[in-house]
């Protein structure tokens, strides 16, 4: 079988492998679409070259059926169509203890510390499997994971009915988080400089500063009535966006930290004091994110069309990572059988 895989030294190749049959507990997967995101092109740029071993097949966001399923898995059966919520943890450090498994503080995330889902078939503990209902395409069901992150990103910021919410950066997670607080009763505007990305936001409905022509600050502030947002969401990982963010919430507001900085950020501490502002980081998800995600793409409330910019076989897995890295694209979705007829 083909799989995707980081060989090292920033260069991504697709490799032949030998599938293996279920484990005990686990379950082989028939995989048949993967979703590149910003975790995958760190991978592929070396930025995790302390992290990983190589050669890594990563990929974490996913859909598939059950191909087979190891001894004392019930409950599965061979057609199931599933996703993967890709963490493992210990159970037994502080974090687990207390609750918080999804950030055990030795977590395991499938994808990134063992092997992931650019593969044909791929085992993974029971444990992990989510259902997917048939009323949802094996297409659509590869973007749960990133709807389960912005579904976990609007339930730490506690998004209610009537709030308004500003959310800065305006790609897919950006999107989804707009999506999904809309859906929980916010009021959304999103702040996007790209502007084709801005113009998709902008066709799903949203309101959309634009942060080159418009003072963001002063546009929240008359969009609020003068108070402020409720909850502000900071996805781009830009400096100039940390700098601003302090400056859009309300008093008593919450910021939402969701991007991942590769280095520390000047934070206006002094506005978190005078506002008395509350900053939360939000990673990963839960099983609840999940689930909840499953029910919104099944209702519709995930704009799927919009975001899926192509489809790329797993061969060509290379061009859609430097199309991703170009900001070509949205989201692209690797065709795992693609090409599979081939290798055999």
């Amino acid at each position: 079988m083909l799989t995707a895989a980081y060989l090292g030294d920033r260069t991504v190749g697709v490799l032949d492998a030998e599938p293996t049959a279920p484990a005990p507990g686990e379950v082989r997967i028939k995989v048949a679409y993967v979703g590149l995101c910003g975790t995958d092109l760190h991978i592929a740029h070396g930025h995790m070259d302390r992290r990983v071993t190589t050669p890594l097949v990563f990929g974490h966001e996913m859909s598939g059926v059950v191909d087979a399923v190891g001894d004392g898995v019930d409950g599965w059966v061979p057609g199931d169509a599933v996703t993967v919520m890709p963490l493992l943890w210990d159970g037994t450090c502080p974090a687990c203890v207390a609750g918080h498994q999804h950030i055990c503080q030795n977590l395991t995330f499938v994808g990134i510390d063992s092997p992931g889902a650019l593969q044909a078939l791929w085992n993974v503990p029971a444990s992990t499997l989510v259902r997917v209902p048939p009323s949802i395409d094996l297409r659509d069901a590869a973007l749960i994971e990133p709807v389960a992150v912005a579904v976990h990103d609007v339930r730490r910021g506690r998004v209610a009915g009537g709030d308004a919410v500003v959310v800065l950066g305006g790609g897919p997670i950006g999107t989804l988080i707009a999506s999904v607080a809309t859906r929980f009763g916010a009021r959304v505007a999103v702040v996007e400089p790209d502007p084709a990305r801005r113009a998709m936001v902008r066709g799903l409905g949203f309101q959309t500063p634009d942060p080159a022509t418009a003072d963001v600050v002063a546009w929240v502030e008359e969009w609020t009535g003068g108070a402020g947002a409720d909850v502000v969401f900071e996805v781009s990982g830009a400096a100039a966006a940390v700098a601003t963010v302090t400056d859009l919430a309300k008093v008593r507001g919450t910021i939402v930290v969701v991007a991942i900085h590769a280095e520390p950020r000047p934070v206006n501490l002094q506005r978190v004091f005078w506002r008395e502002l509350e900053v939360l980081g939000a990673r990963v998800y839960e099983r609840a994110d999940f689930e909840t995600a499953v029910e919104l793409l099944d209702a519709g409330a995930v704009p799927a069309e919009a975001l899926i910019t192509r489809v790329a076989p797993l061969g060509e897995i290379a061009g859609a990572l430097e199309d991703l890295s170009g900001g070509r694209a949205m989201k692209i979705l690797v065709d795992v059988q693609a090409g599979q007829e081939v290798a055999r």
